[in-house]
């Protein structure tokens, strides 16, 4: 039975929607000069198209960090209604709004809808495809190399990893151009993801050539895989688009999730679980087959192959509303020189590009010195499968942690224990226990990789949703894609130095022992992959007086540690203080 109140509501609500309608319509009076209505009309047009403005692309952050004059209005226009309305008429009306509000509140702390479960499903899928180059270039094939290659030439391959930091520069093609039959950024998913599963199945078929002497072949694999992450590059372009559009307003939060989740599952498929099965100690100690690298890419390819079939058939695009002359490619490039141009973006760009020099040394080198030093790549895969869950289950709450107002706090606090466990990282290598390995040690370096792994995650999922907050929706994924290039960046021109320094600095000597008598052969360096060649073909032992990764590991920690504390620290507090307007630019 319903309250006398709400019976009071409901009886008044007549009136109350007839007044509105008498004051939201206007109408020249007769004989009133059409030019008096000039003003009036000048102001609603304003209004609308700035309401327009705010939903010709959804942005990844919530809407309401971006106010339009439209909210203005209704508030005006409210509180005009309310004051023709009686006591009693305007207390139901109040009742009645404080209901409504009520109910939003009651609607926005549901569950996800179905529509934002397919698409967070969509996302996580289209990033793990992503994520299977990704592995491969930057995880299994340096692991697989390392046997025949020096560091120098790792630092050769280490070029492959360079488009997915330099998308930028193409990003604003893929924004503006596409079919529109066919989908904004289904026109470039589709191709892209043909090409890649093509690619991979290229690879397939000359895997044997290419790895079986990669020192002759070092060029060409640098380049196949190039070309790979360049395409899985594209296609990430046009993904970060289509996350704007896929979840809804309330849920836009969650494709930084979508992100970590599928990057992390297709990297952690190429690298750990492809490196485990791989390996011939594995497979007979467990008695399954190997898993061959053509097979692998295979699998992928089809895989690959039947993502795309589904969005070509069965996956609709929604309709985006675009000013064509607006979304021409000069208009976004200069946009994205405008954005550039602002202040506290070149401290944030400054910021990122120096942000991981100190853990780099950690980063690209640490794992092969281990496998140098007698841990099976098997072991490192299944230390590095038992970190993945905890990474996963780390962005999620760090995705929570990062939503408040300092959404740089956890990747500010993250960063003492990165440099720290860098450093442990340091001694570890020293003190490398010769194999076979106790389950003591084993078991540290496992809760040692789970730890590193969770600094990481949380740094990786703070930084997204700052990024995500001060994206401005003008030009799409292009915002999303500058902020993240210059992260990106900041992991990737640094690995090929650190690879050629770890060379540069270490001095070995090839030692050949006779029957009678041992011969030290100082002459003939033994850093480089030719000079290893030599002293094995004269059946000698390479011997290293100074590694040069403990000289590159201190210069990369020390200068990690002052950049932080002289630069990063006041510099992101600053930055995430800023109101969200100042990351706004103003459209010509």
């Amino acid at each position: 039975m319903s309250s006398p109140r709400k019976n009071a509501t409901a009886k008044h609500l007549p009136s109350l929607r007839h007044r509105t309608s008498n004051i939201n319509t206007v109408e020249a009076a007769p004989g009133s000069n059409q030019a008096d209505m000039a003003p009036f009309q000048s102001h609603h047009k304003k209004a609308v198209a700035s309401s327009l403005d705010s939903i010709r692309i959804s942005p990844r952050a919530p809407t309401t960090m971006r106010p339009t004059r439209k909210s203005a209005d209704v508030d005006e226009n409210e509180g005009v209604e309310m004051s023709l309305l009686d006591e009693d008429e305007r207390r139901a009306a109040q009742e009645l709004d404080g209901e409504e509000q009520l109910g939003h509140v009651h609607e926005k702390a549901n569950s996800l809808s179905a529509r934002d479960k397919r698409a967070m499903a969509l996302l996580i899928i289209l990033y793990l495809i992503q994520g299977v180059p990704l592995g491969l270039a930057l995880g299994s094939v340096p692991f697989i190399l390392r046997e025949h290659l020096s560091y120098s030439q790792l630092g050769v391959f280490a070029l492959s990893n360079y488009p997915y930091s330099l998308k930028l520069l193409w990003s604003p093609i893929v924004d503006s151009t596409f079919f529109s039959s066919i989908g904004r950024r289904k026109s470039w998913i589709i191709p892209m993801q043909i090409i890649i599963g093509s690619s991979m199945l290229y690879i397939s078929a000359n895997a044997e050539r290419l790895f079986e002497h990669p020192a002759d072949n070092v060029h060409e694999l640098t380049f196949v895989f190039t070309s790979l992450v360049f395409f899985s590059a594209t296609q990430d372009i046009a993904v970060d688009g289509w996350a704007l559009t896929l979840l809804s307003q309330e849920n836009l939060s969650f494709a930084s999730t979508c992100q970590t989740i599928g990057l992390n599952t297709g990297f952690f498929a190429s690298f750990t679980v492809f490196l485990a099965l791989n390996s011939e100690a594995f497979a007979q100690k467990w008695g399954i087959p190997r898993l061959t690298m053509s097979t692998y890419l295979q699998f992928c390819s089809l895989l690959c192959f039947g993502v795309t079939f589904w969005l070509i058939f069965f996956q609709k695009e929604g309709k985006e509303s675009l000013d064509d002359s607006e979304m021409t490619v000069s208009t976004v490039y200069k946009t994205i020189w405008n954005i550039c141009k602002l202040k506290h973006v070149q401290a944030l760009v400054l910021m990122h590009c120096f942000a991981k020099i100190g853990f780099q040394a950690n980063e690209s080198v640490t794992s092969l010195k281990m496998i140098e030093k007698g841990l099976g790549r098997e072991d490192l895969a299944i230390v590095v499968l038992i970190d993945f869950p905890f990474q996963i289950l780390g962005g999620w709450f760090a995705a929570k942690w990062s939503s408040g107002d300092k959404p740089l706090r956890p990747w500010i606090w993250a960063f003492w224990p990165r440099l720290a466990f860098a450093l442990i990282s340091t001694f570890i290598v020293h003190w490398f226990p010769v194999p076979p390995l106790s389950y003591g040690f084993f078991t540290y370096l496992v809760i040692h990789t789970v730890l590193q792994g969770l600094a990481s995650t949380i740094q990786f999922v703070g930084i997204s949703a700052f990024h995500t907050r001060i994206s401005d929706p003008l030009i799409g994924g292009t915002y999303m894609t500058l902020l993240n290039t210059f992260t990106n960046l900041g992991g990737t021109w640094p690995k090929y130095f650190v690879l050629k320094g770890v060379d540069l600095f270490s001095e070995a000597y090839c030692r050949v022992k006779d029957v009678d008598t041992e011969l030290l052969v100082k002459a003939a360096e033994c850093v480089s992959e030719r000079g290893k060649e030599i002293c094995a073909d004269i059946n000698g032992e390479c011997v290293t007086e100074q590694d040069g990764y403990y000289y590159v590991s201190a210069i990369c920690m020390t200068f990690g540690v002052l950049f932080f504390i002289a630069y990063i620290i006041p510099t992101a507090r600053r930055l995430q203080a800023l109101p969200m307007h100042r990351w706004r630019i103003n459209p010509e």
